[in-house]
């Protein structure tokens, strides 16, 4: 069985897009915080979370393939990378997208195909420039609750699609799943998606 490891709509959404049969199973594992992942690049950061995720579900279905997968967004802030998570609060997401206003950032997807105690392990980077928002503009896409469970605190699938300027890379890593490193790492471990799992 293909298990999906996160409770994500738009993760089982993607991999439904491709046509494949799969079952989720939400992860118990424990994830890094913005705080304690402070020392980790946000690449480290997003792989070390899927790793916890797959695994901790592979832990209870060992003869099963499990993917899991993490999103955070990243903005290079003087030298530094901040991370931003999910927001806590409007007022969180409020400070998220005003940050990232007029500026480019970058998301990055950590991945982890597990099968019992083999894993295979990728991190995905896409670059997302923002137009120039003013507070009432983001006072009003926030008050609509769209962003409060998304990684930066926007869904680019949805109705922030019209703030984006430019794009560089996997549009499906920016939504949460980048279908085109998910289909290459199952390759690389022996996985043929859609003569066993196609739908």
């Amino acid at each position: 069985m293909l298990i999906l490891a996160s409770a994500s709509p738009r993760r089982q959404e993607l991999l439904r897009q491709i046509g494949l049969r799969f079952r989720v199973e939400v992860s118990d594992a424990k994830e890094i915080t913005e705080e304690e992942g402070g020392l980790l690049l946000p690449s480290g950061y997003a792989m070390e979370n899927a790793r916890r995720k797959a695994m901790s579900v592979a832990k209870r279905f060992p003869h099963d393939i499990v993917i899991g997968a993490d999103t955070v967004v990243a903005l290079d802030d003087d030298g530094r990378n901040v991370i931003f998570g999910k927001p806590k609060n409007e007022k969180d997401a409020e400070r998220m997208l005003s940050t990232l206003s007029g500026r480019a950032h970058s998301v990055y997807t950590g991945l982890t195909v597990a099968m019992g105690r083999q894993r295979y392990i990728d991190v995905v980077l896409t670059r997302v420039r923002f137009a120039v928002l003013d507070h009432d503009e983001i006072a009003r896409y926030v008050a609509t609750g769209e962003p409060m469970d998304k990684a930066g605190g926007y869904a680019i699938q949805g109705r922030a699609a019209a703030f984006i300027e430019e794009i560089k890379g996997s549009y499906s890593n920016v939504v949460g799943l980048p279908l085109n490193a998910l289909y290459s790492l199952t390759k690389k471990a022996g996985i043929h998606l859609y003569d066993d799992y196609g739908a």
